[in-house]
């Protein structure tokens, strides 16, 4: 018989209601507490008020770099970057206070978020494996490309917007670079 400590499961409903508050899939919560699949459905329901969306959890690194996506994920790698460089934050902990901070900037900036906790969850588990940061050789910002492209002369998507940028709801990416 396994010894539960009451302390520790508090611990982990508590962070499966922020995760869930913050709009986390359930494979997440899953991932990253000690819960139970049904504990967690039922916990979902109360704290959200509607049953969890089904499917699987996006998995392409790919959507990480499309114009608007690469912008709000590069962002987003450089907060949790400061976070575990100069804090003693880690883990999910990290993800979800960086995750915060991304959206009080965006928010700040009149701008949509981009990215969903899961995502910035995701490609946190990219980092390294599939995605990494590079320069641009323009402004010299880091921005998130596959690791195993060719990237030395590099140039971002804000130094070199597409064709089609600025039209629509993606200008507001424009905003967020001119805010960061």
């Amino acid at each position: 018989m396994r010894n539960k400590s009451v302390v520790t499961e508090a611990k982990q409903i508590e962070l499966a209601i922020e995760l869930i508050e913050l709009g986390s899939r359930l494979q997440v919560l899953e991932s990253e507490t000690g819960l139970s699949r049904e504990r967690l459905l039922k916990l979902y329901k109360e704290v959200a008020g509607v049953s969890p969306s089904k499917g699987m959890l996006p998995f392409s690194a790919d959507w990480f770099l499309s114009w608007q996506p690469n912008i709000h994920a590069s962002l987003f790698v450089e907060i949790h970057r400061y976070l575990l460089a100069h804090t003693g934050i880690r883990g999910i902990e990290a993800v979800v206070k960086s995750y915060r901070l991304y959206l009080e900037h965006v928010q700040a900036n009149d701008l949509k978020p981009v990215l969903s906790l899961t995502r910035a969850w995701t490609l946190v588990r990219f980092l390294g494996q599939l995605l990494q940061t590079v320069p641009c050789t323009h402004c010299g910002g880091l921005f998130v490309v596959h690791r195993l492209e060719l990237n030395k002369n590099y140039v971002c998507g804000l130094c070199r917007p597409p064709s089609r940028a600025g039209k629509g709801r993606s200008a507001s990416s424009a905003r967020l670079a001119a805010a960061a």
